[in-house]
């Protein structure tokens, strides 16, 4: 038989094991069929069926008069259930609007952000940003009415009212919000559906639960918390309560994540730039990218999101661009 392990390349493998005095048994049908549990079928480069494709076309070409686009650092993006695409950027206009093809819509935000860092959408469609410059986290509807905020502006802390530059939110199934704080506090912290604090776990370190920069967030169906520890080069996995189930560090140097709801995890890797995909036992199912300025590949890899077409949208720090990269059938 063989055991399953991840490798430090991230890709998963089945070891030899011995039994009965040194036997070794040939059982490749119930390899196969591990492999297809654990690991999906197919190559690295196509492992769900597609290659990921840049298209150059993104924003739309013929689309002018998108407003500091390309001047300063693009941070986040996101795309809500009509196929706008959201994008954050550190400029005088910080929220960007395009439609799927690339047409720009319209901006909003002036004069409203210190310095935007992510951005999410809920079930209920509404807009999620985090300000790591004045410690916010904001909840705004799809046209930008401000209709919540947590974290008191330009008031750093570590109690239930405060964050120190939060980075990233995310939504569990329960309604239960999960808020990455961050680059200072160096903890996860639970609010109810309501907004109401329940609790919070992590301090700095390099230890299980521990973090020296939670920089991005996701949860799982099930519930569990994954948790990008950016500058220990890792991914946590915890219980919606915050107890330590395992960490991943074959993952690179991971910086975003995006969660599918066919439950594959999305990964921006901010030094190597790239982008990989992995099951939810850490199996390394498909990676693309490189560093440059040329369509496909990216500098500074930051956050990203994936649409309901399969569309996967990368916002680059030092490329202050998004790139859209169109799922094609592998051949």
């Amino acid at each position: 038989m063989r055991s399953l392990e991840v490798q430090s390349d991230g890709e998963c493998r089945y070891l030899p094991i011995r039994i009965s005095g040194g036997i070794l048994l040939n059982m490749i049908p119930i390899l196969l069929l591990l492999l297809t549990i654990f690991c999906g079928t197919g190559s690295a480069a196509s492992a769900q069926g597609v290659v990921y494709r840049p298209d150059p076309n993104w924003p739309a070409a013929h689309s002018r008069g998108i407003p500091d686009y390309g001047t300063g650092m693009v941070m986040s993006v996101a795309v809500d259930a009509a196929g706008r695409v959201i994008v954050v950027q550190r400029a005088r206009h910080p929220i960007l609007i395009f439609d799927r093809a690339g047409h720009f819509l319209r901006s909003w935000g002036a004069g409203f952000f210190t310095a935007p860092h992510a951005c999410r959408i809920d079930p209920q469609g509404h807009l999620w940003i985090t300000d790591t410059g004045d410690h916010r986290v904001m909840e705004f509807t799809s046209d930008g009415r401000l209709l919540a905020t947590f974290g008191v502006k330009n008031r750093s802390g570590r109690d239930s009212r405060h964050f120190n530059q939060p980075s990233d939110v995310a939504f569990a199934p329960s309604g239960d919000i999960y808020i990455a704080d961050g680059y200072g506090n160096a903890r996860v912290v639970r609010l109810s559906p309501a907004g109401k604090y329940l609790g919070a776990w992590g301090k700095h370190g390099t230890g299980p639960g521990e973090f020296r920069l939670v920089h991005s967030i996701a949860v799982d169906a099930q519930g569990r918390v994954y948790v990008v520890d950016r500058a220990n080069d890792r991914i946590q996995v915890f219980t919606p309560e915050g107890r330590f189930i395992t960490q991943w560090r074959h993952v690179g140097h991971p910086f975003g994540l995006f969660l599918t709801r066919n439950q594959r995890l999305f990964v921006s890797d901010g030094i190597a730039n790239t982008i990989s995909i992995y099951n939810l036992q850490g199996c390394r199912l498909a990676q693309w990218g490189g560093t440059g300025t040329q369509p496909g590949i990216m500098r500074r890899a930051h956050m990203l999101c994936v649409d309901d077409q399969g569309a996967v949208y990368v916002a680059e720090v030092n490329g202050k661009r998004i790139q859209k990269f169109l799922p094609v059938p592998a051949k």
